[in-house]
């Protein structure tokens, strides 16, 4: 075997990258990783957790007014935002200080640089042209946002990766999307009392995800007072005196502080030299690997949202795992991308698992549907009117539970949680004959066994829901 300087040279010190290099250094490889900004990557620096902190923010004004209800006198709070954007980054440099220390600890050289693939096996360094040779590169770039569509003053925008720096909270902010996270940041901004209007090309929000979910966080986004434009496509952004204007097809023309723009992510591949070793890309700049994260060049792999199988934080560290048990653990270990549970935190959030009911519709022959629509115990002293929603999507003809979903506190949770009934192959008898936690709002998960609708592919609509079990 040839020599090289490192068994594994990994591009990007995101989620995956980082632990596909613990893991190998942990099976005795040789290991260098090369980030050209903050360890930790996205979902640290400014993803998951800046935002979830944020979540948390802003879901105190609720509290606040909530606390009344319950016996509280509460002095008329203020709020403080780059006190906010202070204490987030003071967690956030925590946390990556701490992903460097472990790498350390583990043994992997950390290498402040970009990186740029020169062949199957050689690297160059930006910061020094320095070449260095592997046996394996692993590429774990992640995504970035993009700034779509390609409208005039689009320049003027502002990306999920600089909302958590601005150095002053807008008073109007307009959203150009209507996925998770435009949807989140929605949320966050008018709860801390930004006056937030979304615009979308779409019929309503969150595609792909349960209908009555999409239904149950734009009813919410409303409630709170956002103003959702859909079948929207942004034309221009202008700068003026005190902000900008823009100008959407339909006639919306609005002056803000801030426009956002969150139409989605894609593969971060440009300027890594891919081509140079001939990795193969696919329509969207994809790294296409096999089931194993090999690329079509067998001595290159790639990990995470680089590669647009499944964009989450938990599934670029379970495939950054898989790959070093794979590669340097003699472990082949294959990552299934199915039942993956994931969360939308909104207020109040979404937490889902398994298929929705379209999809399964789609599928399956019979498809049974158990719904549940509560006020939960929280909201009868609080006096806010917020209500819960649970979906049971089950196959009719084994009875096993193919997807839940719930819109409601701590959704996320318990999405958590139910992921590994689902993973397991649980039918709703099980879910039926398990004991309920009560008071919660979890037990409607065990309590829900009046069938509100029934699916069959022969017949032209379901069977008419009972309503009383409906509205519990």
């Amino acid at each position: 075997m040839a020599d090289f300087d490192v068994d594994l040279f990994v591009i990007g010190a995101g989620s995956g990258g980082v632990r596909a290099a613990r893991i190998a250094a942990g099976y005795g490889a040789k290991v260098a990783i090369a980030e050209e900004f903050r360890i930790g990557g996205t979902c640290v620096i400014r993803g998951c957790v800046p935002k979830k902190l944020m979540v948390y923010a802003s879901r105190f004004r609720d509290d606040f007014d909530d606390a009344a209800g319950f016996g509280w006198s509460v002095p008329a709070p203020t709020f403080d935002w780059p006190k906010l954007v202070r204490a987030k980054e003071k967690e956030i440099s925590r946390l990556s200080a701490i992903y460097r220390v472990n790498l350390e600890k583990a043994g992997v050289q950390i290498i402040e640089s970009r990186a740029e693939i020169l062949d199957p096996h050689r690297v160059r360094l930006k910061a020094d042209g320095r070449e260095i040779t592997a046996r394996v590169i692993l590429v774990a770039t992640g995504g970035t946002p993009v700034l779509e569509p390609p409208a005039p003053g689009r320049e003027y925008a502002i990306t999920s990766n600089e909302v958590f720096d601005l150095p002053v909270m807008p008073k109007r902010l307009l959203i150009i999307g209507a996925g998770y996270i435009a949807v989140e940041f929605a949320s966050i901004f008018a709860r801390l009392g930004t006056k937030v209007v979304i615009a979308t090309r779409g019929e309503n929000v969150l595609r792909g995800f349960d209908e009555d979910m999409r239904c149950g966080v734009r009813d919410a986004l409303i409630h709170a007072g956002v103003d959702i434009h859909f079948n929207q496509l942004l034309r221009r952004i202008e700068k003026t005196a005190d902000g900008l204007r823009t100008q959407s097809t339909e006639g919306l023309q609005l002056d803000v502080d801030q426009v956002m723009i969150a139409t989605g992510r894609r593969p971060n591949t440009a300027g890594l030299g891919l081509e140079n070793a001939g990795v193969k890309l696919d329509g969207v700049g994809a790294i296409k690997v096999d089931a194993f994260s090999q690329s079509n060049i067998p001595s290159i792999y790639a990990v995470g949202d680089v590669t647009n199988r499944l964009a989450l934080t938990p599934i670029a560290i379970r495939e950054g795992h898989a790959f070093a048990d794979t590669v340097f653990g003699g472990k082949p270990t294959a990552v299934v991308h199915t039942n993956v549970p994931t969360a939308v935190f909104t207020t109040p959030e979404v937490g889902t698992v398994g298929l929705s009911e379209r999809e399964a519709r789609a599928i399956y022959d019979i498809v049974d549907i158990y719904e549940a629509c509560f006020r939960p115990l929280k909201a009868t002293l609080s006096g806010r009117g917020d209500k819960v929603r649970m979906k049971i999507v089950v196959d009719g003809a084994t009875d096993v539970v193919i997807g839940v979903h719930m819109f409601g506190d701590d959704a996320g949770e318990m999405a958590q949680l139910l992921a590994i009934a689902i993973r397991l192959g649980a039918k709703k008898a099980d879910f039926d004959d398990t004991i309920a936690v009560h008071p919660t709002s979890a037990e409607e998960f065990v309590t829900m066994r009046t069938r509100t609708a029934r699916y069959e592919r022969a017949t032209a609509g379901p069977e008419a829901p009972d309503a009383a079990a409906l509205e519990g």
